[in-house]
C-alpha cells in the first residue's frame, strides 16, 4: 500500500519507478524561465525564517489563503512572518488535491528533511525547525540552488535593467550559471484604459539607458535593439513576452508612427491602435532575436489584475489573475509566418494558460519547424494554472499525439521562490509515470535504454542543446563541483 510522498510518489508501476529512480531523479536542472532575483543570488542571500522565504512573493499561496478566509493582513499585509506562516499552515490541510499540498510537503522534505504534515497543530514546531536551518550558510541562495543541482537559471529582466548583479555573478564565477532574459513588455503595451502616462515615463527611462532620444517608432526600436545587444553582451540568449494574445493585425509603418506620436504626446489610445502597436513591436523584436541567434518565448492567455479593489490597494501580480479564453491561432500565424517568410523566425517556445488551447499550440509548432534544426518550435511546459498533475499530463499527451515528446525541452519553475525546484521532481515523476504506464500496458516497447535516454533528454539534455551556448553539453565539471 503506497504512503503519502514515499519514494514511489506518483509512480504507479514498475517501469515508471525504474525510469524515475534510475534515469530521471539524478539529472541536473536547467531552469530556463524563472523570476528569481539575480540580486539575491549575487549577494548569496539568507533568510531569517520560513515565512519570509515561502510567502513573500508566492501568489499561488496568497490565492489559497484568500479562499480559506484568511485576513489580508496575514497574506500581503503587516502581520509578522510567523503570523503569516501560521495562517498558511492553517490553510494547508484545506488545499488537498491542489498542487500546493504536494509542493508544500515536497519542499519540507527535500530542503529541510521534515516529514510531518503541515497544519495549525504542527505549525510552530515546523516553523522554528526550518527557520533555524535557514539561518545557516548552507541555506543561502546559492547553496539552495546547488542542493537541487541547478546548473543554470535564466531570470526575467526589463530592458532598462543595468544587469549589474549578472555582471558581478559572472565575474565571480558562480557555480550556477545565472543569465538574463529580455522582457520588453512595458515598451510595447499601450494601455487603452488610461495607463499611457506610465508608458511615457517608462519610455523616458528607456531613452536614458539606451543613450538616445526616443521621438519616433524607429527610435524606440533602435533603443530596444541597443538594450538587446547589451543583454547579448552579458550572456542573454532569450527573450520573453507575456501577452494576453498576439494580435491578428499588421499595420503600415505610417500607421505605427502615428500611434507612437499619439502615445508619446499622452493622447488617448484606442484598443485597436494598441493592438497594431504591439504587433509591430513583437515583429521587430522577433527580428532582433533571429539576428543574434536567440530563442524567444511567448506566454499567452492570462487575464491579469482582475480585482480592481486589491489592485488599487496592493498592486499588480498579487494572485488576482485567471485563465483567458482568447483565440490564439490567427495572431500566432500572422506573426510566425511573417517572420518565417523572410527567414527571420528564430527558435520559439509557446506557452498557453488555457487547457483548451493545448491542441492549438501543439499543432501550431508543427507549421514552422525547420530542416536541420531539431525541435526549433516548442510547445512550452504546462504553465501557471496548468502546472499541476492533470495539466502536466494533458500538455504531455497533446504534444505526444501531435508532435515529438522526445524533443521536448521540459520543465521550468516560473517562480520567485528559491524553494520551488521540487516542481522539477514533480514533473519528472509525472512524465515517468505516463511513459511507464504505456510500457506496462503494452502500448510502448519495454526498451529501457531508449526510454531512459528519452526521459533524460526531456529532463535536461534537450534544453542544453536547444539553448546552445548557454551551457556546455557535458555536466562532468559541474558534477565534480558538487
Amino acid at each position: 500500500m503506497p504512503t503519502f510522498l514515499d519514494t514511489n510518489f506518483l509512480l504507479q508501476g514498475p517501469t515508471a519507478r525504474t525510469l524515475y529512480h534510475e534515469y530521471a531523479a539524478a539529472m541536473p536542472i536547467f531552469d530556463f524561465h524563472s523570476h528569481l532575483s539575480a540580486k539575491e543570488i549575487a549577494t548569496d542571500r539568507t533568510w531569517d525564517n520560513l515565512g519570509e522565504i515561502w510567502l513573500s512573493d508566492d501568489h499561488y499561496k496568497w490565492r489559497a489563503m484568500r479562499a480559506n478566509g484568511i485576513d489580508e493582513s496575514c497574506i500581503t499585509g503587516k502581520a509578522s512572518w510567523e503570523e503569516k506562516f501560521k495562517a498558511w499552515a492553517q490553510t494547508v490541510p484545506y488545499t488537498m488535491r491542489n498542487p500546493l499540498y504536494h509542493w508544500t510537503h515536497l519542499e519540507l522534505q527535500r530542503y529541510f528533511g521534515i516529514h510531518d504534515l503541515l497544519s495549525a497543530e504542527t505549525a510552530t514546531q515546523i516553523y522554528h525547525e526550518a527557520s533555524l536551518q535557514l539561518q545557516t550558510t548552507s541555506f543561502s541562495a546559492r547553496n539552495l540552488l546547488a542542493k537541487m543541482k541547478v546548473r543554470a537559471v535564466c531570470t526575467t529582466d526589463d530592458p532598462v535593467d543595468d544587469l549589474s548583479d549578472h555582471i558581478a555573478l559572472q565575474a565571480e564565477g558562480c557555480m550556477t550559471k545565472v543569465l538574463p532574459t529580455f522582457r520588453p513588455d512595458k515598451a510595447m503595451q499601450l494601455s487603452p484604459s488610461g495607463g499611457i502616462q506610465d508608458w511615457r515615463a517608462y519610455i523616458e527611462r528607456l531613452a536614458d539607458v539606451a543613450g538616445i532620444p526616443i521621438n519616433s517608432f524607429a527610435a524606440l526600436i533602435e533603443a530596444l535593439d541597443r538594450r538587446h545587444a547589451y543583454f547579448h553582451q552579458i550572456g542573454g540568449r532569450l527573450s520573453d513576452h507575456g501577452v494576453a494574445f498576439l494580435p491578428n493585425v499588421e499595420a503600415k509603418p505610417s500607421d505605427v508612427e502615428r500611434i507612437f506620436q499619439k502615445a508619446i504626446c499622452g493622447q488617448e489610445i484606442q484598443e485597436t491602435e494598441a493592438e497594431l502597436f504591439s504587433a509591430a513591436c513583437l515583429y521587430e523584436v522577433g527580428k532582433m532575436n533571429h539576428a543574434r541567434g536567440w530563442a524567444q518565448q511567448f506566454h499567452v492567455g492570462i487575464l491579469r489584475n482582475n480585482n480592481s479593489r486589491l489592485y488599487q490597494q496592493i498592486g499588480a501580480d498579487i494572485g488576482c489573475d485567471s485563465i483567458g479564453d482568447y483565440a490564439h491561432g490567427p495572431g500566432l500565424v500572422r506573426l510566425l509566418d511573417r517572420l518565417d517568410a523572410t527567414g527571420e523566425l528564430t527558435k520559439t517556445i509557446l506557452y498557453n494558460s488555457n487547457p483548451a488551447d493545448n491542441e492549438v499550440i501543439a499543432t501550431m509548432i508543427g507549421n514552422y519547424q525547420q530542416s536541420g534544426v531539431v525541435g526549433k518550435m516548442q510547445m512550452g511546459a504546462a504553465w501557471w494554472f496548468l502546472d499541476q498533475k492533470e495539466g502536466i499530463e494533458k500538455q504531455i499527451n497533446a504534444l505526444s499525439a501531435m508532435g515529438l515528446l522526445s524533443r521536448f525541452v521540459g520543465m521550468l519553475t516560473d517562480s520567485r521562490s528559491f524553494l520551488s525546484f521540487p516542481r522539477h521532481e514533480y514533473f519528472r515523476r509525472i512524465l515517468c509515470n505516463l511513459i511507464g504506464r504505456d510500457v506496462d500496458q503494452g502500448t510502448l516497447p519495454n526498451d529501457l535504454p531508449w526510454l531512459g535516454k528519452m526521459v533524460q533528454d526531456i529532463c535536461y539534455h534537450n534544453a542544453v542543446s536547444y539553448f546552445e551556448g548557454i551551457l556546455d553539453k557535458t555536466e562532468s565539471d559541474y558534477e565534480k563541483s558538487i
